[in-house]
């Protein structure tokens, strides 16, 4: 059994950064298009400053046949959508460029 924060093996986390102007209806299109590919919220925080959305997700892809990249073009789409800009960075990836 895996104690929180712990991730299974076989299971990838990543980060998801959302930016661009505030309007109706982000959060529910970037969560509908990541239950589409299994991918669970683990934390979310968002704020929006002089009309300005930002919202940083960790997720984990719970299905491993997604990748991440499968993963980003999604989200490109929402962020076509959207008129956002929308990055997907795995997290062992954005804790080493932290590190450094």
């Amino acid at each position: 059994m895996f104690s929180p924060g712990e991730t299974h093996p076989n299971e990838m986390r990543a980060f998801i950064t959302v930016l661009g102007r505030d309007r109706r209806g982000i959060i529910a299109a970037v969560s509908a298009k990541l239950l589409e590919y299994s991918v669970n919220i683990l934390d979310i925080t968002q704020t929006v400053l002089q009309n300005n959305f930002t919202m940083i997700m960790l997720v984990e892809l719970e299905d491993p046949s997604v990748t991440i990249e499968q993963l980003s073009d999604a989200m490109d789409q929402v962020a076509d959508v959207l008129g956002m800009v929308i990055r997907v960075q795995r997290e062992d990836i954005f804790d080493s460029m932290n590190r450094i």
